[in-house]
């Protein structure tokens, strides 16, 4: 194997480990459809349907994946998420 190939394959390689982490928005009884809609659609910059239906998958299968991205650009919309007071995460 030439040095021209092992230095491609050890850059993809790399590039495969790149972690996608998740913000994960967990359903509660005090926040209405309307505050969660609200709060996706400014953290998140989700559209209003986007919002919606996380909202909806939250509240009958308890959890959503409501943004996927890299930890450093999650870490404020989670904190935003938290501030407003929603339930959620980063994995």
């Amino acid at each position: 194997m030439s040095t021209k190939e092992k230095t491609s394959e050890e850059l993809l390689l790399k590039e495969a480990t790149v972690t996608q982490n998740e913000i994960v928005l967990h359903n509660d009884d005090v926040n209405t459809f309307d505050h969660v809609i609200e709060t996706l659609i400014h953290a998140c910059e989700h559209t209003a349907e986007q919002a919606e239906q996380c909202a909806i998958l939250v509240h009958y299968k308890g959890k959503c994946t409501v943004k996927t991205g890299l930890y450093d650009d999650l870490k404020p919309r989670c904190s935003i998420l938290l501030e407003a007071g929603l339930s959620a995460e980063i994995i």
